[in-house]
């Protein structure tokens, strides 16, 4: 994979419905490389942090392969890169839907940097005021075109251009779709059940996520 975009941004005021909302979602392509730390970016910051950033979500990574879907699905709009708040857009070469293959605890260098998959992305109200549409949000999530994020293993410098590359899998091998999937089941079967099962043994997906996958095999029967 490579980098073809890095985005920053800075929390900024903005009318929504009638009042005024604080977002850091309005992100804009970086100019030479920039430093990856352990929370963010330089120049990148979050306006809410009880929900967004920290070690968890420190970078915010997008398919540009899902552009061209937007495209079709939103006709008039040319997105610039950073659209849906994303700090890096990957091109993946043709790999298909890359929440298919990315699994959660996979590390990849980036740069002089390191990184490893937490969790896919939920969108909140803010991505509609990027859009304009409140229904974005859903539309964002049914379409499965999360993105995901990822925590900084080693802080580093990045810049468009840089490969992303793998340099370590998780043996649990739970796709970053499948936790997408997980959220949104109103059921868990057998399949459902095992895939949670390998999901709490991944270090990387956050305490939150786990009280959340945790609690869904109680109401299974299955804890």
């Amino acid at each position: 994979m490579k980098l073809v975009s890095v985005n920053t941004g800075m929390p900024r005021e903005v009318s929504w419905h009638g009042r005024i909302v604080t977002t850091a979602i309005f992100k804009e392509p970086a100019v030479g490389r920039m430093a990856v730390r352990s929370l963010n970016l330089d120049g990148d910051r979050q306006a809410d942090v009880t929900v967004h950033g920290g070690k968890h979500k420190a970078v915010y990574c997008y398919p540009l392969a899902h552009y061209d879907y937007w495209k079709k699905e939103l006709p008039g709009r040319e997105p610039p890169m950073g659209m849906f708040g994303e700090n890096f857009t990957i091109d993946e070469n043709g790999q298909g839907q890359l929440e298919e293959s990315v699994h959660l605890g996979d590390r990849f260098s980036v740069g002089t940097a390191e990184v490893a998959v937490t969790q896919p992305r939920l969108p909140c109200y803010k991505l509609g005021v990027r859009f304009g549409s409140d229904e974005m949000v859903k539309r964002f999530l049914v379409s499965g075109r999360t993105g995901f994020y990822v925590m900084v293993v080693r802080e580093g410098e990045v810049g468009a251009g840089d490969e992303m590359k793998v340099i370590a899998r998780e043996p649990n091998a739970v796709p970053v779709s499948e936790i997408t999937r997980l959220y949104v089941a109103k059921r868990y079967g057998e399949a459902e059940i095992g895939a949670v099962r390998r999901a709490l043994r991944v270090e990387e997906l956050p305490e939150s996520w786990k009280e959340y996958l945790r609690e869904r095999l109680r109401q299974a029967g299955a804890a």
